[in-house]
């Protein structure tokens, strides 16, 4: 993405998509309101249109507002760690 390369865009544009047109298949069962989003492919730019698009998804073919959260970058690549010590107490 740094380059300019317009096919590796296009390519995190389609992830946001795909995973726009997944999120509400989820929300029918869990009904979650806000989503952590982790992992390498989410860092940087990539993570920015991936979820710009899928909330574009999201609203225009659903009518449906999720709130997909990006953490800051170092806490992105730790995954699973971040994602243990977020959870709410029950």
């Amino acid at each position: 993405l740094e380059k300019g390369d317009k096919l590796a865009e296009e390519i995190y544009e389609n992830i946001g998509i795909f995973l726009g047109y997944t999120l509400p298949f989820y929300h029918k069962f869990y009904g979650m309101k806000h989503l952590l989003i982790m992992g390498r492919v989410v860092s940087g730019r990539a993570g920015q249109i991936i979820v710009d698009n899928a909330k574009k998804v999201l609203k225009e073919e659903f009518n449906l507002e999720i709130d997909l959260i990006l953490p800051d970058e170092k806490s992105k690549r730790v995954g699973q760690s971040i994602a243990s010590a977020s959870l709410v107490k029950i």
